[in-house]
């Protein structure tokens, strides 16, 4: 427990600003960053923020001359959601404070304005997820714009009657509990008064919304809700478009239809929004378009293509979502993270080539340093970013954007309280031709093994399978406190990224649909036996097997398809009978696509929908599990039910099989409360 309170509580950066200012000799670059950090005596995460000051040259302002000393940590209390206004950099915020929600507007003489959103009873509460949420202020600083729950008795103009009282209302599933119906509202500064916007299409749950330029109207994304509303997190894969929609009313979508899309980010310029698209269906997450759309043409264009296949060491494509500011000050760049095999890059896209250059590996030997490069934010060029790798927890650096065919000058403006003493590598694997998969032939995956320096008495290092959840996800080789923590106490981790995982290529993730309990199962039993042949310190007698969700699912079917094999297994929220999940999940699409078959709304389970689920459960192997299993379940999980581990749990109990259940009655599908953790 105390060291997993060490590698937990160290911080990490989740958020950056920076502001300019030109001195007559000098250019200074103020970047602030907000941190989160668990904090084990309250029991939950603590956010903070710091302020550095970078100086300059005043004719060359893409080089940093000096940084100064970071001013002192200052908490955040109850931040939901806030922005910076464009011209004079006031600070909008949503603070939550003993259950009512204000909204307040700082600048540098103070708190210039505070509004009770609760006492107005003009909606209920505000949006702050990724999904949803926005703060957008109006390029003249007199709107601000923002998303939250439609008032209860306002629903389809009906009265709270009694009668109504009980009637069901749906939400957006996993993690957006009780947010069901998204309204847009404009809150104006000069009379305080606030208002929905109206016009929003009445199948369609509006999101990430911001200012046009000229601020007389608005873009958004909107979800289809119709006939119901799936699960949205983690799923890049929901039907949704870009609107716009002026401040009369009149409502254009302006993206393809019946595709998915997500992060509309504005050009400095006022000229282009670029947004991420996908395909409806099939794989709950996928490699995404990056489209870029003409404002005044209302024409969309593709800048950055699916990769289907990407070449040895070259760009793979994109996976994830983009940072709030991702220009550069020009428009003509666009900067972004994404996975590429077992890392995470950073790269920049031109607009005028399509070209794409890798930011994170211009100096050979920090490619080595950090595995995992993340933009927080790319503001007047200057990128901000967050390092990090399985022994090195999460470094905050900076670095201007380079000019054609120059490398990154980075600095770093925080190092990590301490670094860790663990030697890690990356493993490529190939399947073996029997394993190959014929539709998408030739593909091959990744993993990664940390391990300590030191043996204990040159004894073999005991090795922990570490499988990650999705399917369609990846462990990059970045910070993992509980990676570091299990090899602090002398255990080897293999992080696998069996076919599925993202940062592959397209090709990878469809290899896997119809093939979940097999392809992945021995995949990951493929990585742990290359481990074992590449490294002679592993000692293959003592295999242990953890992982949460889908990569419960692939532990549980390890532990049972090769019973010799593993010595224990501990499974969070794992999938055990997916025949028996298809009525209780958010995301009833993913349980047909993921054994193959196409999914519609309106699909009735048929008896051999159902057979194919449970032949690929690891529920058809619990009689043969041998290892001690550890369940860990949330009580409030939305996508895998706390029903799947107990039909477990009650397999191996009536076999007398050693099984042990943690139920955490507060807690959802991710495990991530900290008193749960």
């Amino acid at each position: 427990t105390g060291l997993y309170g060490e590698v937990s509580g160290l911080p990490a950066p989740v958020s950056a600003q920076v502001s300019e200012e030109q001195l007559p000799e000098v250019r200074t670059f103020t970047v602030t960053a907000e941190w989160s950090q668990s904090d084990l005596v309250r029991g939950s995460r603590l956010r903070y923020s710091q302020q550095w000051t970078l100086i300059a040259d005043s004719n060359h302002h893409k080089s940093i001359r000096t940084v100064l000393p970071p001013r002192p940590c200052a908490p955040v209390a109850g931040e939901l959601v806030s922005a910076i206004s464009p011209i004079r950099g006031q600070r909008a915020v949503v603070r939550e404070t003993s259950g009512h929600q204000l909204l307040e507007i700082w600048n540098h003489h103070g708190l210039r304005k505070c509004l009770n959103l609760t006492a107005l009873k003009k909606h209920g509460r505000v949006y702050e997820d990724v999904q949803f949420g926005c703060l957008s202020w109006s390029e003249c600083e007199k709107k601000l714009l923002y998303v939250a729950e439609k008032n209860k008795n306002t629903h389809d103009g009906e009265s709270a009657c009694r009668k109504d009282r009980s009637v069901y209302c749906e939400d957006w599933g996993e993690a957006l509990n009780n947010k069901s119906v998204p309204v847009i509202f404009v809150l104006n500064l000069q009379n305080g008064s606030v208002s929905e916007l109206q016009g929003v299409p009445p199948d369609v749950s509006p999101g990430q919304a911001l200012w046009a330029p000229g601020s007389q109207s608005v873009v958004f994304v909107g979800w289809y809700h119709e006939p119901f509303r799936l699960g949205l997190r983690f799923c890049s894969n929901r039907r949704s478009a870009i609107f716009r929609l002026d401040l009369d009313g009149n409502c254009e979508c302006v993206s393809g239809s019946d595709l998915s899309v997500s992060c509309p980010r504005l050009s400095p310029d006022g000229s282009t929004i670029v947004y991420l698209q996908g395909r409806v269906f099939g794989p709950h997450n996928q490699c995404l378009s990056l489209q870029q759309l003409d404002l005044r043409s209302r024409k969309s264009s593709t800048l950055l293509e699916v990769v289907n296949r990407p070449l040895t060491g070259e760009f793979a494509g994109v996976y994830e979502a983009l940072p709030l500011c991702c220009w550069s000050a020009d428009s003509q760049r666009v900067v972004f993270s994404s996975a590429r095999r077992n890392w995470k890059d950073l790269y920049m896209v031109d607009r005028q080539s399509n070209k794409v250059t890798s930011l994170s590996d211009s100096l050979p030997d920090l490619s080595k340093v950090f595995g995992s490069w993340k933009l927080l934010t790319v503001q007047k060029d200057l990128m901000v970013v967050c390092c990090s790798s399985p022994n090195t927890p999460p470094t905050l650096r900076v670095g201007f954007l380079p000019s054609a065919g120059e490398a990154v000058t980075w600095q770093t403006l925080q190092q990590p309280v301490m670094t860790f003493d663990l030697l890690w590598t990356v493993l490529d694997v190939t399947p073996p031709p029997e394993e190959d998969n014929t539709h998408y032939s030739g593909l091959d995956f990744g993993a990664i093994l940390v391990k300590p320096t030191r043996r204990l008495h040159e004894t073999k290092i005991p090795l922990v399978v570490f499988i990650h959840g999705g399917p369609h996800s990846q462990f990059p080789a970045e910070w993992n406190s509980i990676t570091a923590g299990l090899a602090q106490l002398g255990f080897a981790v293999l992080m696998v990224n069996y076919r599925g995982s993202t940062g592959f290529g397209q090709d990878s993730i469809l290899s896997l649909i119809g093939n979940i309990g097999t392809q992945d199962v021995k995949d990951v039993q493929r990585a742990v036996l290359t481990a074992l042949q590449s490294d002679i310190t592993l000692d293959p007698k003592r295999l242990a097997v953890i992982g949460g969700s889908h990569g419960g699912f692939l532990s549980c079917h390890l532990v049972g398809q090769y019973p010799e094999f593993y010595r224990a297994c501990a499974a969070r929220n794992p999938v055990i009978n997916a025949a028996t999940l298809l009525g209780t999940s958010d995301i009833v699409d993913w349980r047909y696509s993921s054994v193959g078959l196409q999914y519609s709304y309106d699909q009735i389970p048929t008896a051999e929908a159902l057979a194919a689920m449970l032949e690929k459960s690891p529920i058809t192997h619990a009689a043969q599990i041998k290892a001690p299993v550890l369940l860990m379940l949330g009580g409030k999980d939305r996508r895998v039910s706390p029903h799947q581990g107990l039909e477990l749990y009650k397999a191996l109990k009536s076999r007398a099989s050693p099984v042990r259940l943690l139920w955490f009655p507060e807690d959802g599908h991710s495990l991530s409360r900290v008193d749960t953790q």
